[in-house]
């Protein structure tokens, strides 16, 4: 399989007109690939890869999606939003922002690293143009209250900003990823991806069709997000919707965190496969489906379908 056609669904808007001058008009749909890999096809299983990674050179994969409502939203106000010291979220908004000639602004959690040198994530963002701010932990932490917000706020001179949650997840993006399900419809029996703050997996499973599910691998410990995504969908749809379930242990440590076994593994898949595989998320991803396939969690003739939501950093 080469491609996954014209699939699309009524529920899923179309592209914003204004967002496609400017830069951010995305290649829809992502092309779906069969990959050949052994070890799934001794078992009886289909391995695809749905690369979002395509889908635009700088707002790569499920940031594209999840950004394009809110940055429709803020209607040319500056934008602010959170992440750490190496969220893939904050690069995609400071590049849309030099893209679309928006304001963007960073908070950042981790007051200890205002006095250090900028890793190579953060320097691209203040490269787009995005200011950034570090906060303490216990402040990040917090940064969902009303009065810590306004007080973030207020310290860097933006209380008329437009805010974007960490991660990109509300209910905008929650139903901008559903796009994301419809261009599977048909294609898979397993719709697998890895998940961060959710809000791409509770997209994606309320696009599925009914005989699909959608298998999330966190990639943050603590067993938290089943719930953050029912909220997700409950915000986007008034319920929970589709089918879908999270297995929690493919984290390698937590986020940002990896080993040499994840490495190893990563290395051979792009060998096998010619893909640059992103380490934080993606690896985590894959390594997880090798090893259900090899637990046998995927019946003989199941196809699953891998969503490679970014790119490694260049």
């Amino acid at each position: 399989m080469s491609d996954n056609g014209g699939v699309t669904s009524p529920d899923v808007p179309d592209v914003p007109e204004a967002l496609g001058p400017a830069g951010l008009r995305p290649r829809l749909p992502s092309p779906l690939r069969e990959a050949a890999d052994e070890r799934f096809a001794r078992l009886g299983v289909r391995l695809l890869l749905k690369r979002d990674d395509l889908i635009h050179p700088e707002l790569v994969g499920n940031k594209w999606r999840k950004l394009t409502p809110n940055l429709e939203a803020a209607a040319g106000r500056t934008v602010v939003t959170f992440g750490g010291a190496y969220s893939n979220h904050l690069r995609a908004t400071a590049a849309a922002g030099r893209l679309l000639g928006l304001s963007t602004l960073g908070v950042i959690r981790g007051q200890e690293l205002a006095g250090r040198p900028l890793n190579p994530s953060l320097a691209r963002c203040a490269a787009d143009g995005m200011r950034l701010h570090f906060v303490d932990r216990s402040t990040y932490r917090r940064k969902a209250e009303p009065e810590t917000l306004a007080g973030i706020l207020r310290a860097v001179g933006a209380e008329d900003a437009y805010v974007v949650p960490e991660g990109g997840s509300n209910s905008l993006a929650v139903r901008g990823c559903q796009g994301l399900g419809a261009e599977l419809r048909g294609h898979a029996d397993i719709v697998a991806l890895a998940c961060g703050t959710g809000g791409t997996l509770a997209g994606l499973a309320a696009g599925l069709a009914p005989d699909q599910r959608a298998l999330g691998i966190p990639v943050l410990k603590g067993g938290f997000l089943s719930a953050d995504i029912q909220a997700l969908q409950q915000a986007a749809f008034g319920a929970r919707r589709g089918t879908w379930s999270l297995d929690d242990r493919f984290h390698f440590g937590g986020y940002a965190r990896t080993t040499p076994e994840l490495e190893a593994f990563a290395e051979d898949f792009e060998h096998r496969h010619g893909l640059p595989v992103e380490r934080l998320y993606v690896a985590k991803m894959l390594y997880g489906l090798v090893a259900l396939a090899e637990e046998g969690a995927f019946p003989r003739g199941t196809t699953v379908a891998a969503v490679i939501t970014g790119a490694p950093l260049s």
